[in-house]
């Protein structure tokens, strides 16, 4: 019997339909076609290097931290940890070849991604340019005004009844400014609800130790436990990652605290150059080392007041 397989109309995002083609399918028939499609379009090696090489760049740049993921699975878990859904309004900083940002404009999020590098902005773009899930701003993240970004976002979702009051932070950050990452994002409970983020498992592990008793404890430490409850979730191995980083990585999720929930200080800003004073005197006794903010007998009676001894 002779048998002849026509050619399927194009399933593309962006086709629009020719008269010549055949009638559409039933509606759920569409979207197992569209789930099957994502499964097999999944980005791993071949996927990252046929998109670096589309604009010409053949080595991701070490002065910017590249190093872009290659298995799905492990953006599915960063989607998955952060709960994001429809509807979501989520900032992913550094987006590279875009395949977090695929998974999660997939779940339903409406995507900002700030990328540094105007070669990847640009791949991206094009890459999503036909939905209207995804804007793209070319800046350092480092510099960006988040809040003017956001703002008129949520305003315009929530005006409409859709349901975001705050965003989301996803991101397979470059390894070389976490902490400055970290510091500028996690003050922002007003506007974010929590941040998931794939860092060196080295920093992520002492991010998320909030033990008092270790010589590691920072003044980081103190930071991220004053805005935020961090956890730390799993180990990614470097393995991953394209090209092959010297450290293996970890996902950590902050849970942003409202500014009701900080601890009660008079100052934020006040109390973390006090304990920055504190940690820069650490083989000091405190009375000495924080002199210069107040004399030497209400730190001693600060001390006590507290339960400890006026030599620690």
């Amino acid at each position: 019997m002779l048998s002849l397989t026509l050619p399927s109309p194009s399933l593309h995002p962006c086709a629009r339909p020719r008269l010549s083609d055949p009638p559409r399918p039933p509606l759920p028939v569409v979207v197992a076609a569209a789930a099957s499609r994502r499964k097999r379009s999944e980005d791993d090696y071949h996927t990252t290097i046929k998109s670096l090489n589309s604009k010409g760049r053949h080595t991701p740049r070490k002065s910017l931290g590249q190093h872009y993921m290659l298995n799905s699975s492990i953006n599915e878990e960063l989607s998955n940890v952060a709960g994001v859904e429809e509807g979501d309004v989520v900032m992913e900083i550094g987006p590279g070849t875009g395949s977090l940002t695929n998974v999660l404009i997939n779940a339903g999020a409406t995507v900002i991604a700030v990328e540094k590098d105007p070669h990847m902005a640009t791949l991206v773009r094009d890459r999503f340019g036909c939905t209207d899930q995804l804007v793209v701003l070319q800046e350092d993240f480092t510099k960006c005004h988040i809040h003017s970004h956001l703002n008129s976002l949520l305003e315009n979702k929530n005006s409409v009844g859709i349901k975001p009051r705050y965003a989301k932070v996803v991101s397979n950050i470059p390894f070389n400014i976490s902490t400055d990452v970290v510091r500028q994002l996690l003050p922002m409970g007003d506007i974010f609800s929590e941040v998931v983020l794939l860092l060196q498992d080295e920093t992520a592990s002492r991010l998320a130790d909030c033990s008092l008793r270790t010589s590691e404890y920072r003044p980081i430490n103190i930071f991220v436990n004053f805005y935020s409850d961090p956890e730390y979730k799993f180990k990614v191995e470097r393995t991953n990652f394209f090209p092959q980083p010297n450290v293996d990585a970890a996902v950590i999720r902050f849970k942003l605290k409202q500014v009701l929930d900080y601890p009660p200080v008079a100052s934020p800003k006040s109390f973390f150059s006090m304990v920055n004073s504190a940690f820069n005197g650490k083989r000091k006794m405190l009375r000495r080392s924080l002199q210069h903010i107040c004399p030497s007998l209400e730190i001693e009676a600060a001390l006590k007041n507290v339960g400890l001894p006026v030599t620690v």
